[in-house]
């Protein structure tokens, strides 16, 4: 058997890693704004009002990033003001069901994880058996 690329996929370059793209889908301010956008266009406000504790640097890098990795399309209505609006693509249509999940399963856990955490951090913080001194 023989190992590769996908025959229909094409070979990854190395501006493209795996672990590129998940960090960029897996995101904290991508996967809100993937989620905001795969109902239907939305426009810079409505996400900024909709995604709580983003900047206007921070909203409007991402929309880049996300608009060059071909997961929003940004569409520029010629009206006075100019209307701007994302909308997700087919790729990231299919990306929502398992960010929705994701999210669901950390909303689930969330107690259980700082409930972990505080274990942990008491444990060790809680001084040790000593070495025995010479």
């Amino acid at each position: 058997m023989t190992s590769g690329p996908h025959p229909e996929s094409p070979a990854p370059t190395d501006d493209c890693t795996v672990r590129h793209v998940l960090d960029r889908v897996g995101g904290k301010w991508s996967i809100a704004i993937i989620v905001a956008a795969t109902p239907g266009p939305v426009r810079f406000t409505e996400l900024e009002r909709r995604i709580e504790g983003i900047s206007r640097r921070m909203l409007t890098l991402t929309l880049r990033n996300l608009e060059r990795d071909g997961l929003l399309v940004r569409t520029v209505h010629p009206t006075a003001p100019p209307k701007v609006e994302y909308t997700a693509t087919e790729m990231a249509r299919e990306l929502h069901d398992t960010l929705i999940a994701l999210t669901h399963w950390a909303e689930r856990h969330r107690p259980t994880i700082s409930a972990a955490r505080q274990r942990y951090d008491r444990e060790q913080h809680q001084p040790g058996p000593q070495p025995p001194s010479d």
